[in-house]
């Protein structure tokens, strides 16, 4: 809208009048759908924003001055790293140094902090762009090469074989993922433009892929009415997910750009609405959703390039999907294909509980920091799986671990596809551990940030049979619920393959190292103490003791009653070794009526792990 200073009297004011009818017009047809709602703010709804805002605060959402132009500096130095790259590369491929010199190359940023909600010590996903003849081998040789001669650059490692291929490092205290992608083009100007779909134009799947990130998150900012108030909305639900356990794509529930996406989506349904309102108005909209009905923000791109999109129509897998959320830019993708049976209950549970908490907070029944408190997920179930995983060396078990996260909800879905095993809840924690030969043989998760020793051991130590003694150990937990029947349930196949999946694919890419074991062991609730520290375990019986009314049950399904319901099920996972295949043999036996006594409490904990190496 122009400024009414430019105008006088009646002019301006009809000039304004008319400008703010077009704008609400636009309001109400952006996105798929009209708005719901073009009212503005009450005082009451700047009141509560301002209580939200305020509220923020101590979880270190909002970063210092200081820490942002830290942050540009990083970039400008990683900016100035990739351009001297790939003139260097450039030279190497006989190029004339007149040429070399105006090819560019850039450095893009996408997600959180392209869309300015990066908390306080949070990562930057970014992009190199690079001309047609700088290709991804020479990116993860010389300028992984060049990077690693560079003073700043720490804990630098390439995932060259993922799906979306990424350099990790740390730069100067910034964690910073880098993709590539190579353009068709001689050059890259300084400002340049990636929204055009004909760039796309004859890349391949990975250089499109990379390119996703940066179109999406471009889209997005594009697509809703006021970029303010998105954002601090975002910031609202991003931890709200975090701290309830329900933020991580790896596992199965959402990534930052599904949250971004759901937000946005808000934002559009409720344009001159602000934040506090439109946290609020997220969790009634969605928890009412039709899933899997898709979430889109506009109509879909008729671009054809050849590039696979979503479309229910003509693939049947997209039609399997449980909670679509569409990426706004060709091509058009499901940001939430991990999803499961299990983390779409939690979730959805997840959205009705924030509903009921901000009914009231909107009421005046209760403040802002009750939707933040984190829920008691360890008072949640009666039986846990965990899973150990352990190495020699610290720098071995940031990939170790890596690997293993990325095949956990592997396992999810195929606890989920016994008929006896109604909800399998991971937790997204990893929780790290004290050395394991502490705690009487058994690993002891510490809370969560207690800084780790990344010192690496001298020399690795060995047992008697000349195997390597693992040094670090983290750990998973996953809530287990079954269905109560007299039956025995049979988990070897399930985690055998589960592990022998992981050391495959370690093997395959050259991660496994001496040293490196995956385990995994059922553990009832009352043997917790066995794994968490007593900080852990003391605020967990202390957001228990509470007995917060929103405190969520154990997600029940229609076929089963809650596990918690009744105390008079037992359940234990026996394993023997089967000297005859060298595997081992795991079984859940559930007994209705009263639990039987252990005669051997001792044997009973020896022989409640999963263990198939």
């Amino acid at each position: 809208m122009w400024p009414a200073s430019q105008y006088t009297h009646t002019n301006s004011q009809n000039l304004v009048k008319t400008n703010e009818h077009q704008n609400q017009q636009n309001l109400k047809t952006l996105g798929m759908t009209s708005a719901i709602s073009t009212a503005g703010p009450k005082p009451i709804d700047i009141e509560k924003t301002n209580e939200l805002k305020e509220s923020l605060v101590p979880f270190g959402v909002f970063e210092s001055e200081a820490e942002m132009h830290h942050r540009m500096e990083v970039l400008g130095a990683l900016h100035r790293l990739v351009r001297q790259w790939i003139r260097e590369e450039s030279l190497r491929k006989n190029m004339p140094p007149s040429i070399a010199d105006t090819v560019g190359g850039n450095i893009y940023t996408f997600g959180s902090y392209r869309l300015g909600v990066h908390h306080r010590g949070a990562d930057i996903d970014a992009l190199c762009v690079a001309p047609r003849h700088i290709d991804r081998a020479d990116y993860f040789q010389t300028f992984y090469e060049l990077l690693k001669t560079q003073a700043q650059v720490k804990d630098l490692r390439a995932v060259e074989d993922a799906f979306v291929p990424v350099i990790k490092m740390n730069f100067d205290g910034i964690e910073i993922d880098l993709l590539f992608a190579r353009l068709a083009l001689k050059e890259i100007p300084d400002s340049f433009d990636l929204r055009d779909d004909m760039l796309l134009k004859n890349l391949d799947q990975k250089c499109v892929r990379s390119l996703n990130g940066c179109r999406v998150t471009d889209e997005i900012l594009r697509l809703v009415p006021d970029i303010n108030n998105f954002r601090l909305t975002l910031r609202a639900i991003k931890l709200w997910a975090k701290r309830h356990g329900i933020y991580s794509n790896t596992l199965g529930y959402l990534g930052g750009v599904s949250w971004a996406m759901l937000v946005a989506r808000t934002c559009q349904l409720y344009p001159n609405a602000l934040p506090a309102t439109l946290v609020h108005k997220f969790f009634l909209v969605f928890s009412q959703w039709k899933w899997p009905q898709p979430v889109l923000l506009k109509q879909p791109d008729s671009v054809n390039l050849g590039f696979p999109v979503w479309d229910p129509r003509v693939n049947m897998s997209d039609r399997f999907h449980l909670m679509p959320i569409i990426t706004p830019a060709y091509p058009q993708q499901n940001s939430t294909f991990n999803v499961s049976a299990s983390t779409r209950t939690v979730i959805v549970e997840e959205f009705r509980l924030g509903l009921a908490i901000t009914d009231e907070i909107m009421l005046g029944k209760c403040g802002w920091e009750r939707l933040f408190e984190a829920p008691n997920f360890f008072a949640r179930y009666r039986h846990f799986i965990v899973l150990l995983a352990s190495s020699a060396k610290p720098h071995d078990q940031l990939t170790w671990c890596g690997l293993i996260e990325s095949k956990i909800r592997h396992l999810i879905t195929t606890l989920e596809r016994n008929q006896h095993i109604t909800i399998a809840h991971v937790n997204p924690e990893c929780y790290n551990s004290v050395p394991l030969h502490t705690n009487d043989g058994h690993p002891l998760a510490l809370p969560p940030g207690t800084p780790v020793s990344e010192e690496q051991p001298t020399e690795l130590k060995k047992n008697e049979e000349g195997e390597v003694i693992p040094n670090v150990c983290s750990m998973w937990f996953i809530g287990l619920v079954f269905d109560k029947t007299n039956v025995n349930v049979d988990l070897t196949y399930d985690i055998c393959s589960f592990t022998k999946a992981v050391h495959y694919q370690a093997e395959s890419s050259s991660v496994l190292r001496e040293g490196m074991t995956i385990e995994a062991r059922h553990v009832r609730r009352k043997q917790l103490h066995q794994y968490l520290s007593p900080s852990l375990l003391k605020r967990e019986r202390t957001v228990s003791g509470a007995k917060r009314k929103h405190d969520p049950p154990p997600p029940a399904t229609k076929k089963t009653k809650r596990l918690s319901e009744s105390s008079t099920d037992e359940v234990s996972i026996l394993s023997y070794n089967d000297d005859s295949n060298s595997s081992n043999v795991c079984e859940v036996n559930l007994h209705n009526g009263a639990p039987e006594k252990d005669k051997n409490p001792e044997h009973t904990a020896s022989t409640s792990s999963i263990a198939c190496t």
